[in-house]
């Protein structure tokens, strides 16, 4: 097991995995901005490290920073929560330069599962479904017409490099290909400084569900059941549960399986999610996250399995300590993310809390690193805390979600609260009822 682990993250998540490593008695290290000096992680870690002004790039980002601080403090391990440098292959194979452990998978499986493309093709080759489009990059309309042509519109173009909504265009007619192929392009250069593109099917009115898997990087894999985040706005996730309500126990262990083979056959190491668009009893891998996914803990609460204690377990060389047939799945849970953000509108609100009170109770689980009097920055995520609900059935995970938002107090800022409110008594959440656009119609009408 390792000595000393260092942290490479803020907020929520490195708390998250603070907690896990003093739970395994582990001495911890922090890096920080100076715009984090204050933060509940620095507070709580036996030691920390200022590497940096705020500005990403100038901290968290710096991974010579990083490096240095490692060796500095004699950290044998980092962990990268979510975000910032969790999948960026060039420091996973820095710090294996450097003889630190990087707590996730090999650099090679990052550079694979990073590449839309190349993602794409190694999720056929190991016998993941997927969506209907092309092969590779698309660069000239013809190209783009005739690939459209084959598989039907609308199609969807996708940055090959990117993530979070940019560099993806829809197009329903040949006559908006062109265009959305350029724009598409366009936006996929400026913002990940790669424009290659490729073209999918697209769905009408899918869901989104993603499969929690771990491998242990010699030949075993396992799925921990699936999520589903289908509640977006901008193709980003604002609710999330487990098990899924439109998915049946026949088609949550035939998918389960696909993906544990996958992980196994691929020779991935820790932890890792597959995603899907869902649609008429069908699943279509979209990509694949090779790192701790910000919805970890509805998957914790319906196993009870500790995940990032699993991830530090297998990077320390101890490989997994369940197998398939232990994982069961007990209730349901559901997570909201809680922004820093107007409610309707999404600009962020950064700025002074001057009252933080969580809820409790049985099935009640909060991951915040904020509390009263703390400042948030304006440099970063908005993401404030988690709200985590568990109970024996949906319906009475749902009434405890409602109470706990009631309860839930955040003063001084504005944050996406009342949203959640809203749709907690809503009849298609509470249903189920619900797709992958669902959010965006919802909030157009300003229901």
């Amino acid at each position: 097991m390792f000595q000393k682990i260092l942290i490479a993250n803020r907020g929520e998540i490195a708390l998250r995995v603070l907690r896990a490593c003093k739970e395994l008695g582990i001495q911890t290290v922090v890096v920080h901005s100076t715009a984090d000096s204050d933060a509940m992680h620095v507070r709580l870690a036996d030691e920390s490290v200022c590497i940096g002004p705020p500005p990403s790039r100038e901290s968290y980002l710096n991974i010579h920073q990083i490096v240095a601080a490692c060796e500095i403090t004699g950290a044998d391990a980092v962990h990268p929560g979510y975000g910032f440098l969790s999948e960026n292959a060039k420091f996973a194979d820095i710090l294996a330069a450097h003889n630190i452990t990087f707590i996730g998978p090999s650099g090679d499986h990052i550079r694979i599962m990073g590449d839309k493309i190349e993602a794409k093709r190694t999720a056929k080759r190991l016998g993941i479904p997927v969506v209907p489009g092309s092969d590779g990059a698309i660069n000239e309309d013809k190209e783009a017409k005739r690939v459209a042509a084959e598989i039907g519109y609308p199609v969807i173009i996708k940055a090959s490099a990117g993530g979070g909504g940019r560099g993806m265009k829809v197009a329903h007619t040949e006559a908006d290909l062109e265009v959305a192929l350029q724009t598409a392009k366009s936006e996929a250069g400026a913002a990940f400084g790669d424009d290659a593109v490729y073209i999918e099917k697209y769905l009408q009115k899918p869901r989104h569900i993603e499969v929690q898997v771990f491998g242990d990087g010699a030949g075993r894999g396992v799925h921990f059941g699936e999520r589903d985040c289908s509640l977006q706005r901008r193709h980003q996730k604002v609710w999330e549960e487990a098990n899924s309500p439109a998915l049946n126990a026949e088609e949550r262990s035939r998918i389960g399986d696909i993906c544990a083979r996958a992980i196994a056959d691929l020779g991935y190491s820790g932890a890792g999610t597959i995603e899907f668009l869902y649609e008429n009893g069908e699943f279509y891998f979209i990509e694949m996250n090779t790192r701790l996914q910000v919805e970890h803990p509805v998957t914790e609460a319906i196993t009870g399995i500790d995940l990032v204690h699993e991830q530090i377990r297998v990077a320390s060389g101890g490989g997994l300590s369940v197998r398939q047939e232990d994982i069961k799945f007990n209730g349901h849970a559901i997570e909201c993310r809680i922004n820093a953000e107007d409610p309707r509108t999404f600009t962020p609100s950064p700025g002074t809390i001057t009252h933080f009170h969580t809820p409790g109770g049985l099935g009640i689980r909060v991951d915040s690193g904020v509390y009263s009097g703390y400042k948030i920055p304006p440099y970063y995520d908005s993401l404030i805390g988690k709200l985590i609900v568990h109970g024996r059935n949906r319906v009475e995970c749902m009434m405890r979600l409602r109470r706990a938002l009631d309860e839930f107090v955040v003063d001084g800022i504005k944050t996406t609260l009342p949203l959640f409110r809203d749709l907690v008594g809503n009849p298609d959440i509470a249903n189920g009822d619900y797709d992958i656009h669902w959010l965006e119609k919802y909030l157009a009408k300003g229901e």
